[in-house]
């Protein structure tokens, strides 16, 4: 019986660091308590372009793939007008564009608060994708659009 009751506490044990080390390790947002930001993380997707989700330890963020190659996170400050990074709406919703990581691109809500940012390897996944994944789409419409790009351009792929 101890016998048995070891084995299976060692299975446990086994279990549970294993399940941990998949865990994406990442910051909350300033504003991620902000119960829109619920409304997101609820609805993310299972999978983004093929990469799969993984569990994340911080509040109102998502992570795609191993290694993580779509990061997600609400309650990011909200951008203010800008000429120094490209507009773009992508199904109904305006993104500003920051290329300067590349190949990593950083895309974050204009126009919504709280805002969302969702970072992306483009060596692994496209940013159309990314973007155009339903799920992710889904959660940020939650949030009401208050102001929007002047001229939205194309995503760059």
């Amino acid at each position: 019986m101890l016998r048995r009751l070891a084995l299976v506490a060692g299975a446990f044990s086994l279990l549970t660091l294993t399940a941990c080390s998949s865990t994406v390790a990442l910051e909350p947002a300033k504003d991620a308590n902000n119960p829109l930001c619920a409304e997101v993380t609820v609805r993310l997707p299972d999978a983004v372009s093929g990469e799969d989700r993984r569990w994340t330890d911080a509040q109102a963020t998502g992570a795609y793939g191993d290694p993580a190659s779509v990061f997600v996170s609400c309650g990011v400050t909200v951008p203010g007008p800008t000429s120094e990074l490209q507009c773009i709406t992508l199904e109904g919703i305006d993104w500003l564009v920051d290329e300067s990581q590349a190949p990593m691109m950083r895309m974050t809500t204009y126009g919504r608060n709280p805002a969302v940012q969702v970072f992306v390897d483009t060596e692994v996944v496209s940013a159309n994708d990314a973007l155009s994944n339903a799920g992710i789409v889904s959660g940020v419409r939650m949030i009401p659009a208050t102001s929007a790009c002047t001229e939205p351009n194309e995503l760059p792929e």
